[in-house]
């Protein structure tokens, strides 16, 4: 049956190309399912019987780096990211796969068949024939030997033939039934559940870096949380982060409404429904995950505490994390985040100096990322407010800190240069210079070069301390009323005292 799609036409041309000279070629695979579902793909990918070298004679710009096949063939004129490389892969026979991650050996096929039969899920195994009809509008010809448009259709993630066939051909694929219901919001079936069950042991045979890659693709799906919630009933998760499924029944106290393991995911759902980064949704699964072993009971508050889980939960992720491999720059700031994901309790009792400290301890260049794990932390906890008084409150004082005060420091001039320049001794007159310059550039900007700023100076060097002393003072009062005006407005953009 025949269906019109919409496909860029670097795909089309490749496709064209292998069939002038000769060969069938397929797209195959996620870039199908995503066209069948509307959906625009994220890569694309062909099957083909033409051995990787026939491809390689076929096209000018390629690469040949792997063990099964696939030859990439460069788009360098795309200027979508997605379209700069399109896999070519041979259609490719069954083979045993006894280490549970890649076939012993490697049989090219001439048959689509028997490149189909050999994948892993119905919704991956969907090849498509494109027939030009007008630019980047085609007829596609859909070959679906094992119904995958209907499970698209019903919205279920079920394998090839056998499930359990499938998993002990490549273990990771337990994770990526798991990941493709997230991304896609499909249902896995009941029979491939069952054998996710059963085989979930085989992911200790997998690469913690290819384990990463679709943990990744996990969190940063749409529905993560559901995902982690199915990887747990279906014994997945102790072979991703053990430590996280020690959390589920920890009681919490009254300040919670669920289990660290529900709040967690909790708070790792309400980074994904802000469409937040990677490091926070890392942070916000892991912020407390040392809550289990930091738990205590309290006679005097007749509840739990959980003192130092911070220190410790920074340690323990930062663990899990070097497990799977993370990179050294997302682990640190991943860590810092949880480290000091507990800061400040009474915005009354805060002051300035105790921001600049947490600035100092986090980076300025994370601090917003932990405003917005302190937004997750609450909403997981079941409140309904995210952004109530006391956290305008901080980041009010965030943004009155990191805002740069009207000072000398502004100047494009200091104090030793002054001395050079107006060839003058240390003392009180090079304040006073500095705050008269200041004076100008507050009222004229443009003046605040190095030019002008080294000339004036030498003039002013001229006047007496009393001259430049009253000069100077007009410059503090325009710079404190300045200041004074910067942090109304901050604080009025946050609604705060």
């Amino acid at each position: 049956m025949s269906r019109k799609f919409s496909i860029p036409p670097e795909v089309s041309r490749i496709t064209r190309k292998l069939e002038e000279a000769g060969f069938e070629a397929y797209l195959i695979g996620g870039c199908v399912r995503d066209l069948l579902l509307e959906r625009k793909p994220k890569d694309w990918d062909v099957t083909t019987n033409a051995t990787p070298e026939e491809i390689i004679q076929n096209f000018d710009k390629t690469f040949y780096e792997n063990d099964y096949g696939t030859v990439g063939v460069v788009n360098e004129e795309a200027e979508d990211e997605t379209l700069k490389v399109v896999e070519m892969t041979p259609y490719r026979l069954e083979a045993t796969y006894s280490d549970n991650r890649h076939p012993d050996s490697v049989t090219f096929s001439q048959n689509l068949e028997d490149d189909l039969k050999r994948r892993d899920f119905t919704i991956n195994a969907i090849a498509l024939k494109i027939v030009a009809t007008a630019k980047e509008n085609y007829d596609g010809e859909v070959v679906d030997l094992y119904q995958g448009q209907k499970d698209i259709e019903k919205k279920i993630v079920r394998t090839v033939g056998d499930p359990n066939e499938r998993f002990k051909e490549d273990g990771l694929r337990i994770l990526r039934a798991i990941r493709l219901s997230a991304e896609l919001g499909f249902k896995i079936a009941p029979e491939t559940e069952e054998a996710i069950k059963n085989d979930a042991g085989l992911l200790k045979n997998i690469a913690r870096e290819r384990i990463r890659e679709e943990f990744v693709r996990i969190l940063m799906s749409a529905k993560p949380a559901d995902a982690l919630k199915t990887a747990k009933n279906l014994g997945v998760l102790k072979f991703i982060i053990p430590e996280l499924e020690k959390a589920s029944g920890i009681e919490q106290n009254q300040a919670h409404a669920y289990d660290v393991f529900e709040h967690l995911l909790k708070s790792l759902q309400a980074a994904a429904d802000k469409g937040w980064s990677l490091e926070i949704r890392l942070a916000a699964l892991l912020h407390d995950i040392a809550k289990p072993q930091s738990r205590r009971w309290s006679n005097e508050k007749k509840d739990w505490t959980f003192h130092g889980h911070d220190v410790v939960g920074a340690r323990v992720a930062a663990k899990i994390l070097n497990d799977l491999r993370f990179p050294n720059k997302l682990i640190e700031e991943v860590t810092k985040l949880i480290r000091w994901h507990m800061f400040f309790s009474d915005p009354d009792q805060i002051t300035l100096s105790a921001v600049r400290r947490l600035l100092k301890n986090v980076g300025k260049e994370n601090v917003w990322n932990l405003m917005n794990l302190r937004i997750c932390d609450r909403i997981g906890t079941g409140r309904p407010k995210e952004d109530p008084y006391r956290l305008r409150k901080y980041k009010s004082m965030i943004e009155e800190v990191m805002h740069d005060p009207v000072s000398v420091g502004m100047l494009k001039i200091d104090g030793s240069k002054i001395m050079e320049v107006a060839n003058l001794p240390s003392g009180p007159k090079i304040g006073y210079i500095l705050h008269a310059l200041l004076e100008e550039v507050l009222e004229d900007p443009s003046l605040n070069t190095k030019e002008h700023l080294y000339e004036r100076a030498v003039d002013l060097s001229k006047l007496t301390e009393e001259q430049l002393k009253k000069i100077g003072e007009k410059g503090k009062e325009r710079k404190e009323r300045l200041q004074e005006e910067e942090v109304k407005e901050i604080r009025k953009k946050y609604w705060v005292q």
